[in-house]
């Protein structure tokens, strides 16, 4: 457990790498006592800040939420992020990578959200009856963290490595779609680099984003009617070039495009 002053210490110092775009070393390599409550003070330390600047939670993000990525953090639980205004990408306008440090894309299903969600008694159930639709979306992420090098203290400290996000076009209500069956695939230039399923994640979706609602709940934080919810990937994250085009398609979603310069 960190005092109160270096977890402020390590908000500010997280802050100056995302503004600097300087990459700092590892948190946990430097704090080894660091723990999840310190990384999650310290992410709303940052969150808190930039909404005193103007800033505005425009939904939230899961991260960790497959099994191949809890086995290589050794947790036995997802972890979360806010998604702010100020991330929010849009299709038709190219993303500068030389805003970035060393960006990376998922693939991911969208929840929009029409109702605010329970907090710690959220249900799936819960979460599909506030869902007014499913949306294809890709998730930038990106880290503060040099070369990636990150722990699970490591990445809730800097948002869970959350950059930016893209909904596309396509809406689909939760009854005309099985949100476990949604096959995806990403192209970059043209050719097919990353294949999954919405399944990957926590084989649900809908447990992702139950336990998100629960979650946040013990931090004060609720999901509300309009806020932009991802639930985790369905592939591989792929690393960010100047230059790629990326399409992320959804059978029975539509597709999502992102490109960068």
């Amino acid at each position: 457990m960190l005092t109160t002053s270096v977890r402020g210490e390590l908000a500010a110092e997280l802050a100056r790498a995302e503004r600097d775009r300087v990459a700092v070393a590892p948190l946990a390599d430097r704090y080894p006592g660091i723990d999840v409550v310190d990384a999650y003070e310290i992410q709303l330390l940052n969150i808190r800040r930039k909404l005193d600047d103007g800033g505005r939670i425009v939904g939230h993000k899961v991260g960790l939420s497959s099994a191949a990525m809890q086995q290589m953090m050794g947790v036995d639980e997802p972890d979360y992020g806010h998604l702010l205004a100020e991330m929010e990408l849009f299709e038709d306008v190219p993303v500068d990578t030389a805003t970035f440090l060393a960006p990376r894309v998922e693939v991911e299903v969208g929840f929009v959200l029409g109702a605010d969600l329970p907090g710690a008694d959220c249900t799936e159930d819960d979460v599909r009856a506030a869902t007014v639709a499913y949306a294809p979306a890709i998730e930038l992420i990106d880290s503060r963290i040099t070369d990636w090098r990150i722990g699970l203290c490591d990445t809730i400290s800097d948002n869970a490595s959350s950059a930016g996000f893209v909904l596309g076009r396509g809406r689909v209500a939760p009854g005309d779609i099985d949100v476990t069956a949604v096959d995806a695939v990403l192209t970059r230039n043209g050719e097919v680099i990353a294949e999954g399923r919405s399944d990957a994640v926590l084989g649900d979706p809908l447990i992702a984003v139950a336990w998100l609602a629960r979650k946040v709940a013990t931090f004060g934080v609720r999901l509300k009617a309009g806020d932009v919810v991802l639930p985790g990937s369905c592939t591989r994250a792929i690393d960010v070039r100047a230059g790629d085009a990326f399409r992320a398609e959804f059978t029975g979603l539509g597709a999502v495009d992102l490109r960068f310069v």
